[in-house]
């Protein structure tokens, strides 16, 4: 969905499926002009399977907003004006059910950031299926970051609170669908004992140099947990560009 109409992926096989669901994400969400280079892509997939109540889901859209408006993750973001940062945000369950929050923006300011966290404030959960397919998420981050080439960096963030139980699997998908130089990191949502949920996204989700995981201790610790992984990602560009 794009701002409220959801983007729909049906059978076939992984690769044609692919390919389906990179056209449509293509075909509606128009990438911001490139009026500045940008130095870092920055796609969210936030997680609203069943596993996911209302309560919980308020907090991870509140929790990426407030992270995003902490003094450190914006002392970074404005860092270099004349080659902002660019971000997408969607949320994902089932295999067919990915809505676009946030189509690309380009964090050239202040004024543009208090826009992306109006949005959301304001956007509502769309009816899904209760299913986690983690690798269709990665698939529709993929084709979102397929319009940003030009970027320095393109990262994927799949933020999550449960292993895949619907396909197609994250270890399922081939890396010659991983567009060239994109990351994928993950943020898993987790209690305070258990290790097993980021060990499976070391194992199956995340990839490319450099790729780590972060974790929340509940969605209580949301913003806290992204404000962290954000800081990473974004000051080792920042560095690397010096």
């Amino acid at each position: 969905m794009v701002n409220g109409a959801r983007l729909v992926l049906r059978g076939g096989t992984l690769r044609a499926g692919a390919m389906i669901l990179r056209a449509a994400i293509l075909a509606l969400c128009v990438p911001v002009a490139a009026t500045a280079a940008c130095r870092h892509a920055l796609a969210l997939g936030l997680d609203v399977s069943g596993s996911v109540d209302a309560v919980e889901y308020r907090l991870q859209l509140d929790g990426l907003a407030a992270a995003l408006q902490s003094e450190a993750v914006q002392a970074v973001l404005f860092q270099q004006p004349d080659a902002p940062v660019s971000i997408s945000i969607y949320e994902w369950s089932g295999p067919t059910d990915q809505t676009v929050i946030q189509p690309w923006m380009a964090l050239n300011d202040p004024a543009q950031l208090n826009r992306l966290v109006t949005v959301l404030h304001g956007h509502q959960r769309q009816a899904a299926a209760p299913t986690t397919a983690i690798g269709a998420a990665m698939m529709t981050g993929f084709a979102l970051l397929d319009q940003q080439p030009a970027c320095w960096r393109r990262t994927l963030d799949i933020s999550g609170d449960g292993a895949a139980n619907t396909g197609p699997r994250p270890q399922d998908i081939a890396p010659h669908l991983v567009p060239v130089g994109v990351i994928v990191n993950g943020l898993v949502v987790a209690a305070a004992d258990d290790t097993e949920l980021a060990a499976y996204y070391r194992s199956y989700v995340i990839r490319g140099a450099g790729a780590f995981v972060e974790t929340a201790r509940g969605f209580e610790d949301y913003a806290a947990a992204m404000e962290r992984k954000l800081l990473r990602e974004l000051q080792s560009i920042a560095i690397g560009s010096l």
